[in-house]
């Protein structure tokens, strides 16, 4: 029979829950419990795919093609189980779901009311999530319920997990609450009262916290734990600190440390051999004893929310840590990028141009693409970040001076970019978008295999055969692959099935490195090896600064 153990939030948003529970997941894991994590969203967006990355942050997609949470990115690099659609909900689909069984008649013409109609249904996602009857099922699942207590939102999500603690009986359920306690300044000591507030709030609702996760700047002395206890119900072992780290990848030994796992285990009754937290610290050595550092450019436009970029940020550090190297990202605004400024990628290692969507600073990437090519500088382009490339490279190398994506000029002469739909048929006519399209089901979304050219920087990273993580709607025209190999671009990688662009290089006789993809590696990269791209590129970044050095230590020489 699964167990669970549900992790909540309080007092503010944004505390690290999905690092919590994805901390727990790795200690009990390390222990020889088969786990799982799900992730309760109670939004009414059925998924994020269509929510902007300020609101939400980015959108992470699981191997079977769900466009999910981002924390489903840390459960991946945190623990073995791959995550699916089912690790992942939302309010939205709940009710979706509900309304699609009163429809069909399934309630037997009952007034469909939340409770008990909309908490069993969150009860079976819940189940259907933890693998319950089926050959997947887990020892353990944790799951993460969004947003804070106290949310009106939060609620039907918080009595189903009642409901679930109370069906299950005694010693099948834990109940883990993370929780804030501020420093305050003026008054030089750490406050517990936001703390006591949340946990009476959560007793309102039925739920007694076995566990607090106690957020903080510093590490809480025995004396505030000792209060917190005191004031809600939890013994002083239960109440535990979690302070600011340098890396996230501490914070499965501070939990440990701290007894967390052993606590769950006895409250579960489980019996396991001890935690063996040794490749934890192994890459927290690594982390801490880099041998040389790098700088990244990273040209995009959500820079002002690193969230945005979660997953690429730490493919990057995964692949500095394969390398012993220490990998700063600064991130450069697209939209402010020009051709009189555009110089500035010059101090950088490498440029990386991410994923995105709509016209604002699509022109900047362009110009970071055609500085990179030009300068030989190491260039890593990642679904519109390969569509970039391969407009500049079109425009300037192959002749076609107005190349674009229908996705920014609709009427462009030269759409060596588009939606399937829209690429010309036999008789040169252009097939236009329905603008009715539904943004959140045209999508190509999920894992897909291509063929890779032999002889290709993509073959000396992946082999015959490269399989990814896709998001994106407009591919690389076919109509205009020919003309663009006349001219030097290198189709590296093609779909299996629909025979689509999936990699473009430049030959290494050209460039050192220039290289864009149309799927998401960085969904795939873990801390433990990297993944093949990212460690390729960091290579070639060190590889350049390596030269950059030189050049500057002879010029120094000279003068």
């Amino acid at each position: 029979m699964t167990k669970y153990v549900f992790v909540t939030g309080g007092v503010v948003s944004s505390l690290g829950k999905g690092i919590a529970a994805a901390s727990l997941a790795a200690i009990l894991e390390s222990r020889g419990i088969k786990v799982t994590l799900i992730k309760l969203d109670p939004y009414l967006n059925v998924d994020p795919g269509t929510m902007s990355p300020f609101q939400h942050g980015e959108v992470y997609v699981t191997e079977d093609g769900a466009e999910t949470d981002l924390d489903l990115g840390h459960y991946e690099r945190f623990i073995t189980t791959r995550m699916k659609k089912a690790n992942n909900f939302t309010t939205g689909q709940i009710y979706k779901s509900v309304l699609e069984r009163e429809r069909r008649g399934d309630y037997l013409g009952k007034t469909v009311q939340v409770i008990p109609h909309v908490t069993n249904e969150i009860q079976e996602f819940v189940k259907r999530g933890a693998g319950v009857g089926t050959e997947h099922e887990v020892d353990v699942a944790i799951v993460e319920i969004g947003g804070t207590v106290g949310d009106i939102e939060s609620l039907p999500f918080l009595e189903a997990v009642r409901q679930m603690s109370l069906r299950m009986g005694p010693n099948n359920s834990a109940f883990v609450h993370l929780t804030y306690v501020p420093w305050i300044a003026a008054a030089g000591e750490l406050k517990t009262k936001p703390t006591q507030h949340t946990a009476q709030k959560l007793r309102e609702i039925g739920i007694q916290a076995d566990v607090l996760l106690c957020r903080a700047d510093r590490r809480i002395p025995d004396e505030e734990r000792e209060k917190i206890s005191l004031f809600t119900n939890v013994p002083t072992w239960g109440v535990i600190s979690m302070w600011d780290v340098d890396t996230i990848y501490k914070v499965p030994r501070i939990l440990h440390e701290q007894g967390l796992d052993g606590l769950i285990c006895d409250k579960l009754r489980i019996h396991t051999p001890p935690a063996n937290l040794k490749r934890w610290d192994e890459l927290v050595r690594e982390f801490e004893h880099p041998e040389r550092e790098i700088t990244i450019a990273m040209c995009g436009k959500y820079t002002d929310l690193s969230d945005s970029y979660k997953s690429l940020n730490e493919a990057l550090r995964h692949a500095g840590m394969h390398s012993h190297a220490k990998v700063l990202i600064e991130y450069v605004d697209s939209e402010t990028l020009t051709a009189d400024n555009v110089q500035q990628l010059a101090a950088f290692d490498a440029v990386l141009v991410p994923g995105g969507f709509g016209k604002r600073g699509v022109e900047g990437k362009v110009l970071a693409a055609k500085f990179a090519r030009e300068s030989k500088l190491p260039y890593l382009g990642i679904c519109l970040g390969m569509q970039v490339a391969t407009i500049e490279f079109a425009r300037h190398q192959a002749g076609l001076e107005k190349a674009n994506s229908t996705e920014f000029e609709p009427d462009t002469p030269h759409p060596v970019i588009a939606l399937i739909e829209e690429w010309q048929d036999a008789d040169g006519s252009i097939q236009k978008r329905s603008s009715s399209s539904d943004l959140g089901g045209t999508m190509r979304l999920g894992a897909q295999s291509s063929d890779v050219k032999s002889g290709t920087l993509a073959h000396e990273i992946y082999g015959d055969v490269v399989t990814e993580r896709h998001r994106h709607r407009y591919e690389a025209n076919v109509n205009y692959l020919d003309q663009l190999g006349a001219a030097g671009l290198v189709i590296s990688a093609i779909t299996q099935r629909e025979k689509l662009t999936e990699i473009v290089e430049l030959p290494r006789s050209v460039h050192p490195w220039f290289m864009g993809v149309q799927f998401h590696p960085e969904f795939k990269s873990t801390p433990w090896g990297g993944h093949p791209l990212f460690n390729s590129f960091i290579s070639a970044a060190l590889a350049h600064q390596r030269e950059r050095l030189q050049i500057v230590g002879s010029e120094k020489a000279a003068a």
